[in-house]
């Protein structure tokens, strides 16, 4: 065994290696900037220029056209970034660059300048790329001949994403919403700046471990808690090659690049009038000419290197297919929460509480907030015990962020318990995701492997009714707003319901897409299906924007109701899809579960 792995395991933290604690504190540095500045796109673009937090007053559609671009190629680049770190950097040099890029991107979009912003996502898209793939890559590397301990592994490093989604969109919100939005910009960058620093002066705890390039390239799982994450070869059939042609190249090219030509043109047309594609074909505009014709070309490679497969390995990827098009309805939805959801909250929300109802909610506040920090705090004391003497530096920076974070929560709630009521910021929904995932995924754990756990068809169904339930509750709670309406004081209740039915539905879904596809397809082609498994997230990260910015159009002509009860009705009906198709994809994944 690698003498580097037999090291790691000698200072165990909670019964896993130090380094892995470096690393979801890494993560958690990293997922408090992206989530923290995310959640304040929306809010940031369309606030009132003469307001109290004066934003740039673009429409609705506008910013949810610019937020599912970025979105979109933030699961676009990491297929890049990968492919560097296995050839060129390594895992560990890439974390580092990726978290440099982001750290430049943050600090260029608190400067609030048209061009200083563009570059800030620009940047943070780029970093995203070298980050995202190759954090989870060194854990692969750590834990080779432990694979019994991989999925506590995970566990625990999903909890350092949720936690740094929390505590960033709940700290950088509060200083955005109260103080101005660079704070909140500014934020993020400073925390992905510790970050940094803490992972790169903990570097020689991990000896040689994500330092060189790999040439076998594993695809792991970041997002899966609940099935194993490693990527295990079970086709046990015979199979012959099936290298990718000369015409299956030109049809990822071609398909490619106008899905990229789609993608920057869509913002640039909405909010420049300005078209790379100035065309009409059909009384169809150049940039849908352009997007639908990349879309038959992507399907007919699809297809063609489908078909050349012999029937079991075939049937198993048209199954994954199935799924991948059941991950763009999931996503183009569940995603309105940084959209719709946050508008949602801001403008037609009743956040002011008084009396009782006020000290009730800033007690729980700050439960909720304190008691995570508190165990988190610890961890961090038993990893300082663990490995003070070797990486003391980066121990020191990882204390004085979370002397910053402390500082911060105790700022925050001294200031919402000396005001007479009480004022929710509209951000503050974002962290129940985040919270109710730390709470529930215990529980669907359990429900996977128990006897009643469902196929791969029920689980997709029953998260795609879930998330409808959810936008039917929103569609309930909005049914009395006007049509056209701009504001309204809907009860904070439906908001925090619907947070809990999509965290259920995302529980039901989110985590087992990259499961079922390493146990259905070929290791050979595992990088493949990885990157067109992305690319189903970002197109239904782009749809995301795309739909949600059609709230105004909607409410205007009919209602905010009415523009929930098509989110709910859509995803109801493509999760009976998948239920009614439960007989014929458990054929074609011929006895994988």
């Amino acid at each position: 065994m690698n003498t580097d792995i037999e090291n790691l395991f000698k200072d165990k933290v909670l019964g896993h290696p130090a380094g892995l604690f470096i690393l979801f504190f890494t993560e958690m540095w990293e997922r408090f900037s992206f989530y923290g500045m995310r959640i304040l796109l929306v809010l940031f673009l369309t606030a009132p220029i003469l307001s109290d937090s004066p934003g740039w007053e673009w429409p609705r559609e506008h910013a949810l056209a610019l937020i599912g671009t970025y979105a979109s190629l933030l699961y676009l680049t990491p297929i890049i970034g990968g492919w560097i770190a296995d050839k060129i950097t390594g895992y560990r040099l890439a974390v580092v660059i990726g978290c440099l890029i982001m750290t430049l991107g943050h600090a260029s979009m608190a400067m609030e300048t048209t061009i200083t912003f563009y570059i800030g996502l620009a940047l943070l898209v780029i970093g995203t790329g070298f980050f995202k793939p190759n954090i989870t890559s060194i854990i692969s590397e750590m834990y080779k001949g432990k694979e019994s301990k991989k999925d506590g592994a995970y566990t625990i490093f999903y909890m350092g994403v949720n936690a740094g989604a929390f505590f960033g969109m709940m700290l950088c919100g509060y200083l955005a919403e109260n103080f101005g939005w660079s704070w909140g910009f500014g934020l993020a960058g400073i925390f992905m700046f510790f970050g940094m620093l803490q992972f790169w002066l903990a570097g020689d705890l991990f000896g040689k471990i994500g330092a060189k390039p790999n040439k076998v390239h594993e695809v792991e799982l970041p997002q899966n808690i609940n099935e194993k994450n490693v990527v295990t070869e079970e086709v046990s059939v015979d199979e012959k090659l099936n290298p990718f042609t000369l015409f299956d190249k030109v049809l990822i090219v071609l398909s490619s690049v106008g899905g990229l030509l789609y993608l920057f043109n869509d913002p640039l047309e909405k909010i420049k009038d300005i078209s790379l594609l100035p065309f009409e074909i059909g009384g169809l505009s150049g940039s849908n000419v352009v997007v639908l014709a990349a879309l038959v070309l992507f399907l007919i490679l699809l297809i063609t290197r489908i078909s050349r497969y012999i029937p079991v390995v075939r049937d198993r990827i048209i199954a994954v297919s199935v799924f991948g098009i059941f991950t763009v309805f999931f996503f183009a939805f569940f995603e309105q929460s940084l959209g719709s959801m946050t508008l949602f909250a801001r403008d037609y929300t009743n956040r002011n509480l008084v009396g009782n109802s006020a000290m009730i909610f800033k007690v729980v506040d700050a439960l909720l907030t304190t008691v995570p920090l508190i165990i988190i705090t610890y961890v961090i004391y038993l990893l300082f015990k663990k490995t003070f003497s070797k990486i003391g530096i980066s121990n020191i920076i990882l204390a004085i962020a979370f002397v910053g974070v402390w500082g911060l929560v105790i700022f925050r709630l001294s200031d919402k318990f000396s005001q007479e009521g009480n004022q929710i910021d509209a951000t503050w929904f974002g962290i129940l995701n985040s919270f109710f995932i730390i709470t529930l995924a215990p529980l669907f754990s359990r429900w996977w492997e128990s006897k009643y756990n469902p196929s791969a068809a029920m689980k997709y169904g029953i998260g795609l009714i879930l998330l409808g339930l959810g936008f039917a509750i929103l569609s309930y709670g909005a049914s009395g707003i006007p049509s056209g309406a701009k504001t309204a004081s809907v009860s904070i209740i439906f908001l925090i319901l619907a947070y809990l039915l999509h965290t259920m539905g995302e529980l039901c879904l989110s985590p087992l897409g990259l499961s079922y596809l390493s146990k259905l397809v070929p290791a050979r082609m595992i990088g493949f299906m990885f990157g067109i498994w992305y690319l189903a997230i970002a197109v239904g990260q782009k749809a995301a924007g795309t739909m949600g910015g059609m709230i105004d159009k909607i409410s205007e002509q009919y209602s905010l109701g009415t523009f929930f009860l098509i989110f709910t009705l859509i995803p109801i009906g493509v999760g009976i899809i998948s239920m009614l198709l439960n007989p014929i994809l458990k054929k074609l994944m011929h006895g994988v579960r």
